[in-house]
């Protein structure tokens, strides 16, 4: 069984710094293309940030210059680090991850529960 779990979320004041954490377990095999989502208070979910197996990254046109996404493959863990917070920012940061569970070269999405962040002084 795999697991993602977020962490580093919680309430922040505007212009501060956050990084958000995005652990996996379990029986993985390797992984491919990991990212960060958000969906805010009575909005739809967004891809905000992706970074793919070789390194590299997009980014959402509206986290451009504040947003870096990194990732640690030796801890199966994706980072997301967040710059000069926004009240708009507000949301619940979600992470997702295609992997291998095996030798098979079929890729399986596989999803966290999501970490709040609040922006507000």
């Amino acid at each position: 069984q795999v697991q993602l779990v977020e962490s580093g979320g919680g309430l922040v004041q505007p212009g501060g710094p956050l990084r958000l954490s995005c652990a996996a377990s379990g029986s993985i095999f390797s992984i491919s293309t990991m990212r960060w989502y958000r969906q805010g208070p009575g909005k739809q979910r967004e891809l905000v940030a992706g970074i793919s197996s070789d390194g590299s990254t997009t980014y959402a046109e509206s986290v451009k210059g504040r947003f870096t996404i990194s990732r640690d493959d030796a801890k199966n863990t994706v980072y997301l680090q967040i710059n000069s917070l926004k009240p708009e920012d507000t949301a619940v940061y979600l992470c997702n991850a295609d992997l291998r569970v095996g030798p098979s070269p079929n890729l399986y999405r596989y999803w966290g529960q999501g970490t709040q962040v609040t922006v507000s002084s």
